[in-house]
Formats: structure tokens, sequence, C-alpha cells
């Protein structure tokens, strides 16, 4: 897919995210994406993925789990809705699943990558679709969203969350 959505393919709450996407080629952000993340967690210890920047927020490990349970969301939704499966889709609260996830108890080398992986199967069926596929429309979590609206979503999603893991989390670890 060539360029991104116009504001009429998802949600006014999503703009955040698709506003973050600096690149057109939605294949190749998500390729860079996928290794820009496994470089910065690669530089973390374990010590690291237990950070918090403050005690209410979730630790390095749970940003990571959550980026891996929403991306396979946004791409099940993705999937769905590629199909032209029209039964509307069901929303989600985050904070439920990081607190049932159990990522705290993880490695987080295992964590960082089980979210390339997770990006690997995003990418393998963002491939597959042909041009009416992006441009299908579904309804998820009662909103209106296309294809193409949901790889942007995903790759800001993702972009938002990195920035906050190098700004609160990376930058605020006391280093020995």
């Amino acid at each position: 897919m060539s360029h991104k959505p116009d504001s009429s393919e998802y949600a006014a709450f999503y703009e955040k995210y698709v506003a973050l996407v600096p690149y057109s080629d939605i294949l190749s952000g998500l390729e860079a994406q996928r290794l820009q993340t496994a470089q910065l967690l690669t530089a973390c210890s374990e010590r690291d993925g237990n950070f918090r920047y403050a005690p209410e927020k979730w630790s390095v490990k749970e940003v990571i789990g959550h980026l891996a349970d929403c991306e396979r969301i946004f791409t099940y939704r993705a999937l769905r809705i590629a199909r032209g499966d029209a039964t509307p889709l069901s929303g989600f609260e985050q904070d439920d699943y990081v607190r049932t996830a159990g990522s705290g108890r993880r490695q987080l080398k295992d964590l960082a990558e089980e979210f390339s992986v997770v990006r690997y199967s995003t990418m393998a069926l963002y491939r597959s679709l042909d041009e009416e596929a992006w441009v299908r429309r579904g309804s998820a979590n009662k909103n209106e969203v296309t294809v193409r609206a949901l790889a942007f979503i995903t790759a800001g999603h993702e972009l938002h969350h990195r920035r906050i893991l190098e700004e609160r989390y990376f930058a605020a670890i006391p280093r020995a």
C-alpha cells in the first residue's frame, strides 16, 4: 500500500498514532520498526526490563507485552476485514490484558523475540493482500476502519510506545 489512510478511514482517537508514521510504504516501515525495536531492546538488561518510571506505570516488560498483544488484535481485525467479514469486532481493555499477561514474570529477551515474531506475522499478512483488501472497511470497537488504517495504526502505536520507552524509561534508568 503506497499511501497513508485519510481521516475517514479510522476513528479520531487513532489520529495520534497515524500522524506519527513518517513513511507511506507501510511494509518497509513495519520492517524498519521491527529492526529498530529489536536493537533498542538488545541494549537492555533484564533489570532494565523491570523498570517503571513511576509506581503506577507499566514496566518495560509490560510495555513490550502490550505491544505484542495490541499488534495481534489490530492484525486480527485487519484479517477479518480484509477477508470480507462484516461482523462488528469488539474492543478490549488494555489494562486488563497487561494485568493478566504475566509479562513481568518473563525474560525481556523472550518478550523482545515474541514481538519480533508477531511483527513478522503482521508483515506476512499485509504482504499477502491485494489492493481491494487494503481499502475494505469494517467495524472495530464500534468504529469504521479500513485495513490500510489498521496497518498504520499498528505502526503508529509501536512508535508511540517506543518513544515513551526511550524518553521516559531508558533515559531515566539509573546507570552504574
